[in-house]
């Protein structure tokens, strides 16, 4: 009982934290450091890499998730002993990944871009082993803490990355450019494919169109926006043809089990 009660404190104080560094330097630039310091976009438009993203839709992205992330956090108080050890299950790598994304933003508001890089590929890590580690997690929990995070932090490589190159404008950065966005189409599919995962073949379609809409705006004539829309495209259709017929299998488990907690996945029918 005191693991599950440490587990819920520390969770919401480094979710807590997540969200007010995320907010705060949203809204204002830090006073400290000797390097450029910015607001979050404006590092994101003082740079025009292939991987610049639109502001809006990625600010919705996270706005949608910290909700989520609130309702997760409500399940570690749920009167349900069940549930509330389902949540505390992943509890430490959402602790972790709270820790990252807090010092990510830190670095990269002052333009520690290589250090803000090792935090992110970091986290990939840590995600990454939470997905493969606890397969088959209720609805709650797999969105806000799993998929929705680890599809951020894989663009972010990339969207990070970018900027880090020395040029991020050159020809060379946007040829490289063209070629690694094709990477989130197949890093989608794997997902979407291997573990009829709809979820993140969702979240990367919105990050892709992210990219797109930033891309067109910047410049009318360019592959990287093509490429985007045409990877936003394919991702949301394989997301509605895995969708879909998950919603309706959802629905077989209402009338039959009673429990559609268990079963976020087509592919959870164990």
């Amino acid at each position: 009982m005191e693991r599950i009660h440490h587990n819920k404190v520390l969770t919401t104080i480094t979710w807590l934290l997540s969200i007010v560094v995320s907010v705060y330097y949203t809204i204002h630039s830090p006073h400290d450091g000797v390097w450029p310091r910015r607001k979050i976009w404006h590092q994101n438009d003082a740079y025009h890499t292939a991987f610049r993203m639109n502001y809006i839709i990625a600010s919705i992205y996270w706005i949608v998730l910290f909700i989520l992330q609130a309702g997760y956090i409500v399940h570690l108080f749920s009167g349900t002993v069940e549930r509330v050890n389902e949540a505390c299950s992943v509890g430490s790598h959402f602790i972790v990944n709270n820790l990252f994304h807090f010092a990510f933003v830190m670095l990269f508001v002052r333009s520690l871009f290589g250090w803000a890089e090792l935090f992110i590929i970091l986290n990939f890590i840590n995600l990454t082993s939470l997905y493969f580690r606890h397969l088959g997690y209720a609805r709650f929990i797999h969105y806000p803490v799993v998929s929705g995070p680890l599809a951020w932090t894989f663009v972010a490589i990339y969207w990070n990355g970018a900027i880090m190159v020395p040029h991020p404008d050159s020809l060379v950065a946007r040829i490289f450019g063209n070629i690694f966005i094709w990477s989130i189409l197949a890093y989608g599919l794997f997902y979407i494919v291997i573990y009829k995962d709809y979820t993140m073949g969702f979240n990367l379609s919105v990050l892709s169109a992210a990219i797109g809409v930033s891309q067109f705006l910047r410049q009318v004539i360019a592959f990287q926006w093509i490429f985007a829309f045409i990877i936003m495209a394919i991702l949301f259709v394989a997301t509605i043809v895995v969708a879909v017929p998950a919603g309706r299998n959802a629905k077989f488990a209402t009338a039959h089990n009673g429990d559609t907690e268990r079963a976020p996945l087509l592919g959870e029918n164990n």
